[in-house]
């Protein structure tokens, strides 16, 4: 079956991996087909594996080899579909709309933060089929209330975000 790895918090804050390196270890870790999608951690590959066990492994693989604590997503390839094809927001070129991957649940409590954020202009956020959407203005991502959330201790083990063309590319690989 086909699945991506979204790996959280990938070339930030002195975390620099090399995606050639990071495919090499999830190819160690017993991966098949293993191809990355831009320098943020995507990584699509094939297992026989369950979604709960892949993690684990993965997770293991990728701390072991690169000395921290590696926190990733393993979704489908019907769940990146549904990413892309949810998103409740119309393209504009002034803003970016974000999907946030995680634990089950974790877009109420996403919910929850937004709605007790201050906003800025034309920030925005909904749920559509159990997926956290996102849209902010360009150059207010980090700046917002709600882009602190990312930087929250309590959730760094419990999500990931990504701007959502990615889903785009990775389903063209």
């Amino acid at each position: 079956m086909k699945y991506c790895a979204f790996l959280r918090g990938v070339n930030v804050k002195g975390t620099n991996m090399k995606m050639a390196e990071v495919c090499e270890v999830f190819k160690n870790a017993g991966m098949n087909e293993v191809v990355s999608v831009l320098a943020s951690g995507n990584i699509i590959f094939s297992s026989d594996q369950k979604v709960g066990e892949l993690k684990i492994i993965l997770e293991k693989a990728m701390s072991m080899h690169f000395n921290y604590d590696a926190f990733l997503f393993v979704k489908s390839k019907e769940e990146i579909e549904s990413f892309w094809n949810s998103n409740p927001f119309d393209k504009n070129e002034d803003l970016h709309v974000y999907t946030f991957i995680g634990n089950k649940d974790v877009e109420s409590v996403l919910m929850k933060e937004f709605e007790a954020a201050l906003k800025t202009e034309n920030e925005d956020a909904k749920i559509v089929n159990g997926n956290f959407y996102w849209q902010v203005s360009k150059g207010n991502t980090i700046d917002s209330t709600f882009g602190k959330i990312l930087g929250k201790k309590s959730l760094k083990d419990q999500l990931t975000s990504r701007n959502v063309n990615t889903f785009e590319k990775i389903l063209k690989k």
